[in-house]
């Protein structure tokens, strides 16, 4: 339509002109009575069939397992208008669906819709994201050929848009009858694992285990930056119960082999355990708070808040006598913001706390000695998770808080069986080869290699900062007057002269091994008041919040 004003026309009799066509054409348009073709109608039908999933007698059998159908599982984590967009919904569509959108979804039991695994983007807790989860419902969540297809091109993308993943799994593992096509192929489920590598440190990869993942598919919890096995109903192996006792004779069930309990406790291959599917929501919801979207960028801030108890009861809560356990979290909860505590691992590695925390709103990374488990000594285990907790938050630009209170790493047979030099030495590497900034404080006692791995002097920290509890030494005083004067000690005949010697020599050594010595030498930065810690560390914190590390010209160390 072309309308012709008079050149005599004002400004404002124009501009109302153009209003009045402009209304006039959109009245015309709403007027317009097109509507999905038949068609479109036959299209919607079928997403509707392949909506449905596997056949509804397996869908019956998640309802008695407690667990819920695919999506209604991404409803709870998405919501209705979270999800932003499905990938691959017909994968697979021509050899199991016929030609009638119309198909009985209790008798099929050849239905595949989706080949049994649904991936896309969507919309949580603020934050946009990568998804793939398994149907059960078809075939026990089993992997084939184009479901494969549709998890290699999520993590390819993943890589390349910088955004987080979430797995959510639930799968017998490959499809060994249909395994022609995807298992040994280069773009076949093995670059599963390559993709994992690949997006390892680029962008956080987060893993819900919902059911048996066994073989293959237990590989993706544990490539995974962080993994949450749901309690009574989920476990991980690396092969079925019945396949391990074909192959090595021993008759066990699926939960003593590698449930939740197996796993948080005994291997560390999973960081957390929910009680149900609304737990695990929760657990992750907390989690990717401290996070951020990828490697480029800097973990999200929140505005801070005071301590969830005073910082007036440290010194309090610190014995005097260096043998005396306490527990570490009743000094963090004085140091950090109040609800902010996040522990990871916590059934695992006992005597080393890591956990994710926030002070004055910054997310840091606190890696602490627990003297309330066995003195807070460094057993293989927790010098395992300290190390990949302190790696994990280097990739993701996560300051480092260490709370140094250990008589070392421990020693004996059955530790060196367990590979505690080992694993010190991964310890040790993670903390020197980390580039975020690194506050440690000696809380008490600091003795032997503990302080190395426990962020020294020696290891490139931005400060270490004493308390007046605080000492640093090779090894404690019993063991050291042991070391040095057992021969001089055994010469004295009269039993209470040798205590008394033992105790006059005992008060020198700590003397030497004193924080006061080791800030009068300069060997730590500063002792403060143990009541202005939470400020000393805000400050500094935020003092060095964008320094800059560099480590040597070279392709990677060999140490992890």
């Amino acid at each position: 339509m072309k309308v012709r004003i008079s050149d005599g026309a004002t400004d404002e009799e124009a501009s109302a002109i153009a209003e009045a066509l402009a209304q006039h054409v959109r009245d015309e348009d709403a007027t317009d009575d097109l509507g999905p073709t038949e068609r479109e109608q036959a299209l919607w039908k079928e997403i509707e069939d392949i909506e449905l999933g596997g056949p509804e007698k397996y869908k019956e059998r998640l309802e008695e397992q407690g667990k819920l159908f695919v999506r209604d599982r991404l409803d709870l984590w998405f919501g209705e208008d979270g999800m932003l967009f499905e990938d691959g919904k017909f994968a697979n569509f021509d050899a199991w669906h016929p030609d009638s959108p119309e198909v009985d979804a209790e008798e099929n039991d050849d239905r595949l819709p989706g080949d049994g695994l649904l991936t896309g983007a969507a919309e949580f807790e603020g934050r946009e994201l990568h998804f793939m989860a398994n149907d059960f419902t078809v075939k026990a969540g089993s992997m084939a050929e184009k479901g494969v297809e549709k998890f290699l091109r999520m993590q390819q993308r993943a890589l390349k848009n910088g955004k987080p993943v979430l797995y959510l799994m639930d799968s017998s593992g490959g499809r060994i009858d249909q395994q022609t096509g995807f298992f040994a192929n280069r773009e076949g489920i093995g670059k599963y694992y390559y993709n994992h590598s690949m997006l390892s440190g680029r962008v956080p990869q987060i893993c819900v285990l919902y059911g048996p993942c066994i073989a293959g598919a237990a590989y993706t919890p544990v490539f995974a930056d962080f993994t949450i096995m749901v309690r009574d109903m989920s476990a991980m192996a690396i092969a079925s119960p019945r396949m391990v006792q074909m192959v090595t004779g021993e008759d066990i069930e699926l939960e003593e082999l590698g449930g939740p309990d197996v796993h948080a406790r005994e291997s560390g291959s999973a960081d957390l355990v929910a009680d149900d599917e609304e737990h695990a929501r929760e657990l992750v919801a907390d989690l990717v708070s401290y996070l951020p979207d990828s490697a480029d960028e800097k973990p999200p801030q929140t505005e801070g808040k005071p301590p969830l108890r005073s910082p007036a009861g440290i010194d309090s809560v610190v014995s005097e006598s260096p043998n005396k356990g306490y527990d570490m979290t009743d000094v963090i909860d004085r140091v950090i913001d109040e609800d902010s505590y996040f522990e990871l691992k916590p059934e695992y590695g006992k005597e080393i706390i890591t956990a994710f925390a926030r002070i004055d709103g910054r997310p840091v990374g606190i890696v602490a000695n627990q003297p309330a488990q066995r003195a807070g000594a460094i057993f293989p285990d927790a010098a395992d998770k300290a190390a990949e907790f302190i790696w994990t938050c280097d990739a993701y630009e996560i300051p480092l808080l260490y709370l140094c209170d250990t008589p070392g790493f421990m020693a004996g047979s059955q530790v060196e069986k367990d590979a505690i030099l080992e694993k010190g030495k991964k310890f040790i590497y993670a903390t020197s080869s980390a580039t975020v900034p690194k506050q440690t404080v000696v809380v008490r006692k600091a003795y032997g290699a503990g302080i190395y791995a426990m962020g020294g002097p020696a290891y490139d920290p931005e400060s270490v900062i004493g308390l007046p509890s605080g000492e640093i030494a090779i090894m404690g005083p019993e063991a050291a007057i042991n070391a040095v004067y057992a021969r001089k000690l055994s010469q004295i005949e009269d039993e209470e002269e040798r205590r008394q010697k033992e105790q006059e020599l005992r008060e020198e050594y700590r003397e030497d091994i004193d924080v006061h010595r080791m800030a009068s030498e300069v060997v730590i930065d500063e002792i403060v008041p143990p009541s202005t810690l939470r400020t000393e560390l805000e400050n500094r914190f935020a003092f060095y919040e964008d320094i800059e590390k560099d480590v040597p010209d070279k392709k990677h160390g060999t140490i992890l």
